[in-house]
């Protein structure tokens, strides 16, 4: 049992890469419309709303690890493999960390807010209201949420020891459903990777490079 050869645990580290994309988009939402009077109170309760709540849901139900939002890979199709990993996924200092990053959001939300006017012009939301750019911006920080604490799962469990993993147990095909928020349609089942094992290198005695080099000089000898 190897978890690097799972191909979902690769692909919830691209969340990473998303990330500056997000945060630009972050800011051309924001940008949009104007600050009302109060434009403290409004990025704490975007905040409360996009980061607090979505942090709280993901303490008591962590996000399935199987799950890509969209698409995930049904319960009673998984692999013993997959349930060992899914019995690791979520121990208490992964979810300290994981529930950190909705604290990392409200800076985050407060500069980008503040900055937002430098890109009016770019804004696809150009003359609309601020509760509709609050409201995406909600749900734009839950995403990040989402994948932060995926891209914390997929990176803790790839560093796991195939012995660790041999002796976890194996959650039950319905386990995922009560113990974790998995989201999307059942319809990823992708195959393992193989992982290239090299084999043992054969070494060459010397007796056999002798009868070698004999071989070869008795081979120039005959015309």
């Amino acid at each position: 049992m190897n978890p690097r050869s799972e191909p979902l645990l690769w692909v919830q580290l691209l969340g990473l890469a998303a990330a500056p994309a997000e945060l630009l988009l972050l800011l051309l939402l924001l940008a949009g419309s104007d600050p009302g009077p109060l434009p403290g109170l409004e990025r704490l309760l975007c905040w409360g709303l996009g980061a607090l709540l979505p942090a709280a849901l993901l303490w008591q139900q962590p996000a399935d690890v199987w799950s890509l939002l969209l698409l995930q890979t049904p319960a009673k199709g998984r692999s013993e493999q997959q349930r060992r990993l899914s019995c690791l996924q979520s121990p208490l200092p992964l979810k300290l960390l994981a529930a950190a990053g909705a604290l990392a959001l409200l800076p985050v939300l407060w500069l980008s807010d503040s900055q937002a006017a430098i890109a009016t012009a770019l804004s696809p939301l150009r003359h609309s209201s601020r509760l509709v750019a609050l409201l995406l911006a909600a749900a734009l920080l839950g995403l990040m949420l989402w994948q932060w604490q995926q891209l914390l799962q997929a990176l803790w469990l790839l560093s796991r020891p195939a012995s660790q993993l041999a002796t976890a147990s194996p959650l039950e095909p319905t386990e995922p459903q009560e113990q974790r928020l998995s989201l999307g349609l059942p319809l990823l089942l992708p195959e393992p990777l193989s992982l290239a094992v090299a084999g043992p290198g054969t070494a060459i005695t010397p007796e056999q490079q002798t009868e070698e080099q004999q071989r070869t000089d008795l081979n120039e000898q005959i015309p």
